[in-house]
This record gives C-alpha cells, sequence and structure tokens, in this order.
C-alpha cells in the first residue's frame, strides 16, 4: 500500500505522461498532484517509488515514467465513471438511432468505441449455437421460393432460402410455419427437438428443409468485428511492435481467445504482460462483457498502449458494453 502523498504522486506521473508521452520530472508531478512540499520531498518520494518498483527512470537526469506495477495499483483505484456529458449524449444518440442488421450494429459499434478511445476496438458476438430462438417466419419470395426467417435471442437474424421443383400453396406455408415455431420457439439453437409428423406430406417435407437448413448452417464460431487498426500505427514507434499487434488483431481465434481468458480471470483491464499474448506486453486491454436478457452474448474491448487514458476508456467500454446488451434485448 502506498501512503497518500505517494499515491498522489504516482497518479501525477500517470496522468501527466498519459497526456504528454515524456518522462516526468518532481517539479511537474508536484504541481501535478497539488502538493505544497518541498521539490527534495517529491525527488526523495519518486526515488521510493522507483525502488518499489511503481516508477521507471529511462535515462539518468531524466523524469520517471510508470511501470506496468504502477499502471496497476493506479488501475485498481479506479471506478469506470459516468463519461462526460459530450461523450454520454454521443453515445445514447448512437444506440436510439441505431437500427439493421447484428453484423451492422456490431461494426458500428465498434466503429463508436474507436471514435471515442482513439484505440483500436474489438466487438465479439458470441455463439449462435447457445441462442435461444425467438420467432421463425416463412415468407414466400416466389412461387417455387420460400425465405425462412429465424430471430435468435443475441440479436442475429438467420435467413435461408430454398427453391423447389413445384409451386407452394399458402396454405402448406401457413401450416409448416406453425410446426416450425411448435418445434424451434423457445429452443436453444444447439439442442432443438426433432420435428413431428403431422400425416401432412407436404406440409412434413417443407418444414423438415427448413429445420436442416437452419439446424446445419448455424456456427459455433464467434463473429469479430475489428475497427481503428490505423489507431496502433500512431501508438508506437517501433515498426516491430506494430506489426506485431496488428498480426495479433487479424487472427480471430487468438483475440477470442484473449478477451474470453481476461474475462475469467475476473479482470475488466489486462495491462502489459497480464494479457498473457508476449506481443502485446506494451499494450493494455479494456473489455466488458455485453448481455442480452441477463445472459452474456458476447464481450467489447478496447486495446491500446500501456500509456492510454484508464479511465475514460473503462467508461466508454462500460457504457456502450450496457447499451449494446439494452439494445439487443429490446430488439
Amino acid at each position: 500500500m502506498l501512503d497518500e502523498r505517494k499515491a498522489a504522486i504516482l497518479k501525477a506521473v500517470i496522468e501527466e505522461y498519459t497526456e504528454t508521452a515524456q518522462p516526468v520530472g518532481s517539479t511537474t508531478a508536484a504541481a501535478a498532484a497539488g502538493l505544497d512540499v518541498s521539490a527534495a520531498t517529491v525527488r526523495n518520494d519518486m526515488s521510493a517509488l522507483e525502488a518499489d518498483g511503481f516508477l521507471r527512470q529511462p535515462h539518468t537526469s531524466a523524469g520517471r515514467v510508470p511501470t506496468q506495477k504502477g499502471y496497476r495499483h493506479f488501475v485498481d483505484g479506479i471506478d469506470a465513471g459516468q463519461l462526460v456529458d459530450g461523450e454520454a449524449k454521443q453515445v445514447a444518440s448512437f444506440f436510439g438511432q441505431m437500427r439493421g442488421e447484428i453484423e451492422v450494429v456490431m461494426a458500428e459499434t465498434a466503429a463508436l468505441l474507436t471514435n471515442m478511445t482513439d484505440h483500436a476496438a474489438v466487438v465479439i458476438d458470441e455463439s449462435d449455437e447457445s441462442a435461444e430462438i425467438r420467432s421463425i417466419q416463412l415468407v414466400a419470395l416466389a412461387d417455387q421460393t420460400i425465405m425462412s426467417v429465424a430471430v435468435l435471442a443475441n440479436g442475429n437474424v438467420v435467413k435461408q432460402t430454398i427453391d423447389f421443383d413445384a409451386a407452394v400453396d399458402e396454405d402448406t406455408l401457413t401450416k409448416s410455419t406453425t410446426v416450425l415455431r411448435a418445434a424451434l420457439e423457445g429452443q436453444v439453437l444447439s439442442s432443438v427437438p426433432a420435428l413431428a409428423s403431422t400425416g401432412n406430406k407436404a406440409v412434413d417435407a417443407l418444414a423438415e428443409q427448413f429445420y436442416l437448413a437452419l439446424t446445419v448452417s448455424t456456427s459455433d464460431a464467434e463473429k469479430v468485428y475489428v475497427d481503428g487498426t490505423s489507431k496502433v500505427v500512431g501508438a508506437f514507434d517501433a515498426v516491430e511492435s506494430i506489426t506485431q499487434v496488428l498480426s495479433i488483431l487479424e487472427q480471430q481465434l487468438v483475440v477470442v481467445s484473449l478477451l474470453s481468458d481476461v474475462l475469467e480471470r475476473g479482470l475488466t483491464v489486462a495491462i502489459g504482460t497480464e494479457t498473457g499474448v508476449d506481443p502485446l506486453s506494451e499494450c493494455s486491454l479494456v473489455v466488458s462483457p455485453y448481455k442480452i436478457d441477463g445472459e452474456r452474448a458476447g464481450s467489447i474491448a478496447v486495446l491500446g498502449p500501456t500509456r492510454m487514458n484508464y479511465p475514460q476508456a473503462m467508461s466508454a467500454v462500460a457504457a456502450v458494453s450496457g447499451q449494446l446488451g439494452d439494445l439487443l434485448s429490446e430488439s
């Protein structure tokens, strides 16, 4: 535990370094922390913080910069607060107007997070396999072409179109819809029961076609939406670091595993080596699950350098995950 003055100095160094990307000297730290003590006292405290591993000195006679341990102490004292008025209005306006299919919502949500934080953003839509089927509808597109529309509890809409050799009459279409709704609505997609025979061959054949199309076509692979990769380029000086981070963001399975692992460890912020991925040792990840009707449906995150504005990033991720879950629950 740090005493109050050392904690204030550490906080001041982190906030100044976040703003300027330059090592912070004792005079600047004292002024930023609002301390009414001598420069010598602040220098001694900064030396103590360095000795304890919270700060480091990149060059002789330079100021100090935070270490991973310093960032962790700082982050552990943060509660994700309310967004400032402008950002709160931006989020409210975005979700108040957002409509469209789930792919559009997810992609636009990632873009919103990038715009708010100036970091790369990730939105993961988890497996359809564990989603409940909310509704089924069969629609005639032509005499011999029928489309089924299945709305899932996670907000996804699964569409299947099948062409038949002969025209499908309205009575068969209506009865097949009834059969599918009775069998599928309220069921989890991965464990839907088999269809019972109605004794009507035309109805059973049509219903079975769409039953098979729905259960076979859905995948258990999560869908990953990434935005703001260009922000990575400006976040690091070393080309090698930029290349490695971009490579990670391009690997869908790695991204899914990374966010899942961080959440399972009970973290909302993973700093540096806490991500468990070597190329991200100079990065931090702020992550939150979003829920549909109280059940986890996916996760969102921002990825940036360890020198990020943690309070703002944490507030943005918390607000957006909550609003995204609310929107998908309502729709």
